[in-house]
């Protein structure tokens, strides 16, 4: 084995560190998604997931060993990735599209050490770990698009294990925080918009009259604010209203052919993953109980839970209330200021907000926070430079 030392040997060991730091993140990010997920299948394969990425740590640790290097320690959060705020905000699936895409920057950092650590131990296990992150890549989209077969030497699913996390929706199948942060960011962008827009135009047809573009501005956000909440509201009594016909239906239908019914919830669960003969046995355990196997069979029908839809007050409340915070923003400065000022400051800070919501959209995408941003601000621009001209020329009588 050839022996590295110097500059060359702190450059791998300082290489080795991060690989190992970034395994054991990618471990406590897994295994924390696993505990909090209520799906069926899915925590199952994520604590595999989990599993190997343990495994690459302790190669990485154990090559660090081999090379002299002190003891790594891990500095990350005791949850990963799992606690960042943008994954609680998007929820379990966006979680898994960034770790997708994690993945895949995993692959190709370990491809360029392949050409550039020119250590053969670190070598060896490069080309190991980089096939099984490849694995690792293949699972998750599989697993975020629905066909997911458990690849070979993967532990064999529990069917008792699985009708506990099945039975756990009771209790924690709730809407997620990453809803109503999606609402409320979409709220903002919405009052914001719609406002900014009036406001140009009001500033351009009176030069920036305080009283009109005042009086414009605050009925307008009234207006919006309660088309928002209305409409909020509408969606959610009309969703719940909808889910609960679709369960009298799907109740009606058991009762008329339970084996019929059994049959297609097994179906659901082996197209998730599980082999015919624990699906069969899961789907036992839920019959025994004439309710869950009703809860069961809807939640995977409809793709919910009747604890995961949305509280019609709530998304009311929510969506008023948002799109009130967005509204207000273009309106602020001509309580204070008059004419073109008062125009140029309503502007710049209409123009900052939408910023920053674009880049608070990055939550809830996978797209990076400043090109969110500079998106939303360029809309926010293209919007106000339009309703402004329009304005001067419906102030001159050009139209």
């Amino acid at each position: 084995m050839a022996v590295v030392n110097g500059a060359k040997l702190k450059k791998i060991l300082a290489a080795l560190e991060g690989n190992w730091q970034a395994e054991m993140e990618g471990y406590h990010t897994y295994q924390t998604l696993a505990d909090r997920d209520t799906d069926p299948v899915r925590p199952h394969v994520l604590r595999h997931l989990a599993q190997a990425e343990l495994e690459h740590a302790a190669l990485w640790a154990s090559r660090i060993k081999e090379l002299g290097g002190p003891e790594p320690e891990y500095k990350g959060s005791p949850g990963g990735e799992a606690d960042s705020l943008a994954n609680k905000a998007g929820g379990v699936r966006m979680a898994l599209r960034r770790l997708e895409i994690e993945e895949s920057r995993h692959i190709a950092n370990y491809g360029l050490q392949l050409k550039e650590l020119g250590d053969e131990g670190s070598i060896a296990i490069l080309e190991h770990v980089i096939e099984d992150e490849k694995e690792h890549h293949r699972e998750l989209g599989s697993l975020l698009r629905g066909h997911y077969q458990a690849p070979a030497g993967a532990p064999k699913v529990d069917p008792r294990a699985v009708l506990d996390e099945l039975l756990a929706k009771r209790d924690n199948g709730r809407k997620q925080a990453g809803s109503w942060i999606g609402d409320a960011i979409y709220g903002v962008n919405d009052g914001l918009g719609a406002i900014f827009g009036i406001v140009s135009g009001v500033s351009g047809a009176t030069a920036g009259d305080s009283k009109y573009v005042l009086l414009a501005g605050i009925t307008g956000m009234i207006a919006s604010a309660l088309s928002m909440g209305s409409g909020a509201y509408l969606a959610a009594k009309s969703e719940r209203e909808i889910y609960d016909a679709e369960v009298a239906r799907e109740k009606e239908a058991i009762e008329l052919n339970q084996p019929e019914a059994r049959e297609l919830l097994s179906l659901y669960y082996q197209v998730k993953g599980l082999p015919e003969e624990d699906a069969e046995r899961v789907v036992d355990h839920i019959a025994r109980d004439p309710q869950q196997l009703l809860k069961a069979l809807a939640s995977e029908r409809l793709g919910a839970s009747e604890e995961a839809l949305s509280k019609p007050i709530v998304s009311a409340v929510s969506g008023a209330l948002s799109t009130a915070i967005g509204a207000i923003i273009p309106v602020i400065p001509f309580f204070f200021l008059q004419g073109i000022p008062a125009v140029i400051a309503a502007a710049i800070v209409s123009l900052v907000a939408h910023f920053a919501v674009g880049a608070a959209k990055s939550l809830i995408t996978v797209r990076s926070w400043w090109s969110s941003g500079l998106e939303m601000t360029i809309v926010g621009a293209v919007e106000g430079i339009v309703t402004y001209g329009l304005g001067i020329l419906i102030g001159k009588g050009g139209i």
